[in-house]
């Protein structure tokens, strides 16, 4: 899912020397002297933080990708269950380091632009949500009565694919399955049509979440493929699925779906790096980016990182990828409903806030235990807490520290219980229940920390950071149903 407005950085647009890209007509006032003074120097150096997290975090992304497209190969080559577990385990991994990216998005940055002009850029393509599952292979019948797999959530009501759906899907059809077939995603306006990136190679692995007992894990090591742990609590997609005639298998679409990943991964690792690159050193974006001759421009480059930190926190994350989920118990409306790994990108994208604040990047966990093991390219750089207290507003800083801890707190857990045997689509089995506390307890404090967030603009005399168009849903009353 996506916002519907990101704002136009006119400065950064200005160095890029793009034409027509945003305006600064109606500047900001600036703060009172002493209460929130832009400082040019320390806000290049908050902007290169910023920029060696982005870097950092996307090159994880990268590299995790390649290391699922191994993975996927080895298991086409020896189509064995402990290769398909191996192939689920290296999707999870993948996730973790991209999870933290998230709050780069809503501000024209290579995520969301090819030209930092236009909202054109991959991340529909990378990441986007729900998915067009039934387009891509063949799912449970739609079930009239039921909260998920209805005609709501399984229909795709338009789709640029050339295959005679619902007849026939992707992989049933004989249409070449390749990068232009799978760009035309998300062309519909509901975005039921979504057929790439990490979530269509999630369904190809798992297939649909059917089971709702939600047995998981032991709480130790998410990595072990045993009965009872994580890579059981979600879809079960049979081994016989990728089994051709070849393979001692009959089924005639197996070489189909080896196709389509291949080809998912592929381009996914493709937009992944195109992305990755825009941070690189001297390339356009970055160069741009850091180009903070004056202060309006370090009032822009503020106004950019706190409209990533403040639009997900509320909009996106607090409202699109929960509170909708939550609110209506529905399954199919997780993030990562297939692979039940919905609780590790609450987790990571709300880590992406505090990242960005800090100014740190600790890596990311690949054994899938709790913990970053993946340190090579951490971060410690100059965060925005450090510049709130070097202007004047500790008190803010701190108030953003509190809001953070007490976030952090409550997605811990959601974490947890994941981990103990209950993941997000048990969670929000009932809204109002015991097991969704922890999913409440989040959203409100994303709502909270937002607030503290444009507090701190309004502190620093920026404009508006938390785009009310992200979302409709009213993230402080956690039960009610989006509109």
């Amino acid at each position: 899912m996506k916002a519907s407005k990101i704002l136009v950085a006119a400065s950064l647009c200005a160095a890029m020397a793009i034409p027509a890209c945003g305006s600064d007509d109606d500047p900001s006032p600036d703060p009172t002297p002493g209460t929130g003074v832009i400082n040019v120097e320390l806000v290049r150096n908050v902007a290169e933080a910023n920029a060696n997290v982005a870097l950092a975090a996307y090159n994880d992304s990268v590299t995790s990708a390649q290391a699922l497209k191994a993975a996927l190969e080895t298991f086409q080559t020896d189509r064995t269950q402990a290769n398909l577990d191996a192939a689920k385990v290296a999707w999870l991994a993948a996730r973790e380091p991209y999870g933290q990216t998230e709050v780069y998005r809503f501000r024209l940055s290579p995520i969301d632009s090819t030209n930092y002009m236009d909202e054109d850029g991959p991340e529909g393509e990378i990441n986007a949500w729900p998915l067009g599952e039934a387009l891509i292979d063949y799912v449970a019948p739609i079930d009239p009565a039921g909260t998920d797999f209805t005609a709501d959530t399984l229909d795709v009501t338009s789709h640029e694919t050339g295959v005679n759906f619902p007849s026939e899907n992707i992989i049933s059809s004989t249409v070449d399955i390749n990068a232009d077939l799978l760009s035309n995603t998300a062309t519909a306006e509901d975005e039921r049509d979504v057929i790439a990136g990490y979530h269509a190679i999630e369904f190809l692995l798992w297939g649909q979440d059917l089971n709702q007992d939600g047995t998981a894990t032991d709480g130790t090591n998410r990595e072990e493929s045993t009965p009872g742990n994580i890579l059981d609590s979600g879809g079960h997609r049979p081994l016989a699925d990728f089994l051709a005639e070849a393979d001692g298998g009959t089924d005639a679409f197996a070489d189909r779906r080896f196709d389509y990943l291949i080809v998912a991964v592929d381009k996914l690792i493709a937009d992944l790096t195109a992305v990755r690159d825009g941070w690189t050193e001297g390339a356009a974006y970055r160069t741009a980016f850091l180009d903070i001759p004056d202060e309006a421009a370090a009032r822009q480059r503020l106004t950019e990182i706190l409209t990533g930190m403040g639009t997900l926190s509320e909009g996106e994350l607090g409202g699109e990828r929960m509170q909708i989920a939550l609110a209506s118990n529905s399954q199919e409306d997780e993030h990562s409903c297939f692979s039940d790994n919905t609780h590790r990108d609450i987790v990571l994208n709300a880590e992406g806030v505090r990242n960005s604040f800090y100014g740190d990047y600790a890596g990311y966990d690949s054994t899938l235990d709790g913990a970053d093991n993946e340190t090579g390219s951490a971060v410690d750089g100059y965060g925005l807490d450090e510049y709130l207290r070097a202007v004047g507003l500790g008190e803010q800083a701190d108030a953003l520290v509190a809001a953070l801890d007490v976030t952090q707190t409550a997605y811990n857990g959601i974490d947890a219980l994941a981990r103990q045997g209950k993941p997000v689509d048990v969670q929000i089995q009932n809204a109002s229940g015991d097991d969704a506390a922890a999913m409440r307890d989040t959203i409100v404090a994303l709502n909270a920390q937002s607030i503290v967030i444009a507090e701190i603009a309004t502190a620093l005399g920026l404009g508006e950071v938390v785009d009310p168009e992200a979302s409709a849903c009213d993230t402080a009353n956690p039960t009610v149903e989006c509109p």
